[in-house]
Parts: C-alpha cells; sequence; structure tokens
C-alpha cells in the first residue's frame, strides 16, 4: 500500500502531521477519521515529492546512502532467504526503515510488485535510490532464481565500497584539517600580528631587512585588499571546478591526477578496486560479460581508466579476450592484467577478480597509512618552517633593533 502526507486537526483543534498508509486517498481519510483526525489535506509520498519537501541536512539530508542501502539490502535478502514472500518481505522493511527517501521508495516498489511487476523493474523507476548495478543485479538473480544470493552479493559489495570510501576519507581528513589550521594561523599572522609591528618599527625608524619588508607588504595587501584576494579565490576556484566536470576539462583533469606523484597510484589503485571488485560480484551474479563492463566502466571514477574498459568490452564483442586490450591502454597494473587472463584461460574470472579486489583493498589501506604517517611529520616540519620564517624576519629584526637602542 502506499503511503501519505496528512495533516489534520484533533478534536481539541490542535494541528498535526505525519504519514499515514492506506490503499487510496479515501482509505487514509477514513482510517485518520477513526482515530479522531479531521483531515484537512493528503497527498500520496513519492520520491519526487519527498526530495521537494527536504528535512535535514540541506543537499543532503534525503540522499540516501550507501550505509542505508547495504542494510536494507541485507535484510531483504534474509527474509527472501527464509521464503518470505517478497510482497511481505518488502512489507517488513517499510515499517522498520527510518529514512524518509528509501522507505517512501519501498513502499512505492512493494505496490509496483503486489500489482505484477518485477522487482528489478520496480526499483528501475528509482534510479536515484536504486543505481545500474543494483537493478542489473536483481534483474539478473531474477531470471537465475538466486534473488538471495544476489541481494547478499550486492550487500557485500556495497559494504565493500562504503569501507573503501570511508577509509580514504579518513585517511584524507587529518591532512586535510591540519591545512585548514596553518592557513588559518598564517592569516592570523599576517592580519593581527604583522600590523602592530609593523608600527613599532615605523616608530624607531630604522633599517628595515629586506624579508621583513616583504612581509610587511604581504601583510599590508591582505587588510587592505581582502575582498580582491577572496574574489579571485572563489572565481579561481569555481572556474578550476566546472572545467573539471566539464566534457573536455574531465578526461584532462583525471589523466593529471593518475600521473601525480604521490596521490596518482592511490587513484588508479582505487580505480582498480572498484572495477574488480564490481565485475566479480556482476560475473557471479550471473550478469552477462559485456553488459557487466559497460556498468564497470561507469563506476571506476576515471575518464582514462573507464575509456580502457570502453575498449576491452568492444573487444569482447567481436570475440577477443579482455586482458590484450587493459594491456594495451598502459592503465591496468601488469599483475591485474596476468590475473585476469589467467581467469579468462581457466574459466575462473569472477574468482580472480575477487582476488585483485581483495588485494588492491589491503594495498590502498597500506598506502593510505603510509602516506597519512609520512604527511604528518611533513606538514608539522612545514608548518613549524613556516613560522621559524616570520619569527626571524619580524622578531629577530625586533630584537636587533632593540639591543642597539
Amino acid at each position: 500500500m502506499p503511503l501519505y502526507d496528512y495533516k489534520a486537526l484533533a478534536l481539541d483543534g490542535k494541528a498535526s502531521r505525519g504519514i499515514v498508509e492506506a490503499e487510496n486517498q479515501k482509505a487514509g481519510r477514513q482510517k485518520l477519521k477513526k482515530q479522531g483526525l479531521m483531515v484537512t489535506e493528503i497527498n500520496e509520498k513519492t520520491v519526487a515529492r519527498q526530495a521537494a519537501q527536504g528535512g535535514g541536512i540541506p543537499f543532503f539530508g534525503n540522499r540516501v546512502g550507501v550505509k542505508e542501502i547495504a542494510m536494507m539490502t541485507r535484510q531483504l535478502a534474509s527474509l527472501v532467504k527464509a521464503n518470505i514472500p517478497l510482497v511481505e518481505a518488502l512489507n517488513a522493511l517499510v515499517d522498520q526503515i527510518e529514512k524518509p527517501t528509501l522507505k517512501v521508495a519501498l513502499a512505492q516498489v512493494r505496490q509496483d510488485v503486489n500489482e505484477g511487476l518485477s522487482l528489478a523493474k520496480a526499483m528501475g523507476k528509482h534510479p536515484k535510490v536504486f543505481d545500474n548495478i543494483f537493478i542489473n543485479m536483481i534483474e539478473a538473480g531474477e531470471s537465475s532464481g538466486t534473488l538471495a544470493m544476489v541481494l547478499l552479493k550486492l550487500a557485500d559489495l556495497k559494504e565493500a565500497q562504503m569501507r573503501l570510501r570511508s577509509k580514504v576519507i579518513s585517511g584524507m581528513t587529518y591532512p586535510a584539517l591540519m591545512m585548514s589550521v596553518a592557513l588559518i594561523l598564517m592569516i592570523a599572522i599576517f592580519t593581527f600580528v604583522i600590523p602592530k609591528l609593523t608600527q613599532v618599527f615605523d616608530s624607531m625608524n630604522k633599517p628595515i631587512p629586506m624579508t621583513t619588508k616583504v612581509l610587511m607588504q604581504v601583510s599590508d595587501a591582505l587588510i587592505n585588499y581582502w575582498y580582491a584576494f577572496g574574489t579571485a579565490g572563489f572565481l579561481a576556484v569555481t572556474i578550476f571546478l566546472r572545467w573539471t566536470r566539464s566534457p573536455k576539462g574531465k578526461p584532462k583533469w583525471d589523466a593529471i591526477k593518475l600521473k601525480l606523484p604521490v596521490f596518482g597510484s592511490l587513484i588508479r589503485m582505487v580505480a582498480v578496486t572498484r572495477f574488480a571488485s564490481t565485475m566479480a560480484t556482476l560475473l557471479g551474479s550471473g550478469v552477462p560479460i559485456v553488459a557487466a563492463m559497460n556498468i564497470a566502466k561507469n563506476l571506476v571514477g576515471s575518464i582514462p581508466i573507464a575509456n580502457a574498459i570502453a575498449n576491452a568490452r568492444e573487444n569482447i564483442t567481436e570475440g577477443q579476450s579482455i586482458a590484450e586490450p587493459l594491456r594495451r591502454s598502459g592503465e591496468f597494473p601488469s599483475i591485474v592484467i596476468h590475473m585476469i587472463a589467467i581467469g579468462e584461460k581457466t574459466g575462473e574470472l569472477p574468482n580472480m577478480l575477487k582476488n585483485v579486489a581483495e588485494t588492491y583493498e589491503e594495498q590502498v589501506n597500506t598506502k593510505i597509512e603510509g602516506m597519512t604517517a609520512l604527511l604528518e611529520p611533513l606538514m608539522i616540519i612545514g608548518m613549524g618552517g613556516m613560522v621559524g620564517f616570520i619569527v626571524m624576519s619580524i622578531f629577530v629584526p625586533l630584537l636587533e633593533i632593540s639591543n642597539v637602542n
């Protein structure tokens, strides 16, 4: 049954609002009337209406995260595995899910399934909640009669994606925080400390070292033209972000990122992990290899690597192997190519790809930990060097002038 938003008045005249589940608006009004409520407005909840209504944190409050999808998928797998009818399983999920957008989407999926639509087609109506990989795997599970197993694999895949993302974010959080603190500290020094010391130098009327003059001029520029620097910085960031998201700029930026000294190898490893884990899950669930590669190329997050996968997919349609075009692209590590080639020859490609994903996930963890451990002392040294330069440029000449007097 669909869900309805309602506004009503209680017997004491107090306004109330909430959600009611009913077959239609009339049934919803009758249900609320039995509860002593006079309905003033009632509308069916949809994903689009839920997004328009807002609620929660702006831009993020209505988004369904990977964690919610993974948990829902695992619960649905358990219910289907226990031979509970699909509509009843969806009914149980709707009752216990708290995320409004996901709750509404599942209620609509349940209604469509109850009316005879397949689970994959019903979920396909909500692309903002259920992505392509989800829909394709559900369709493969329904057609092969292995829906419970496919749902479990989907939950594993979503949880693996969540782990990988959280590790990358947590590894980069500390360096980003340190850089922010350093920037704020420098702005405070140039805005509040140096101007006061400049007054002292001016009152002494003594020769000032060149480095001290430069710092004083930078401080003066920041104070008097902060709006110009702020505007220029904002415009630079906006233009850069638009370029990196444009059809021409994104491929170039993705190629540049892969060539960065330290971060390039990490970005490539993350992309390879996504490709391998996605392909292993899709192929293991019975999705055809061409369709699986088409989905995987959209999930790697790097256009050069996605192009290499697309070329390999074209080769497959012509009856060739995957490994050779991936090798020619130069975007995939040789060990990955070697393992894919062995998997193709032995017919164990899903298992080989699963091994690649597990291996590279461990390597990503190790690399992030190593980068974090290296960045911490480097950033401390950098911050210390900047502060030390300012101290040498400002306070040492000040002490020398004081000693001369």
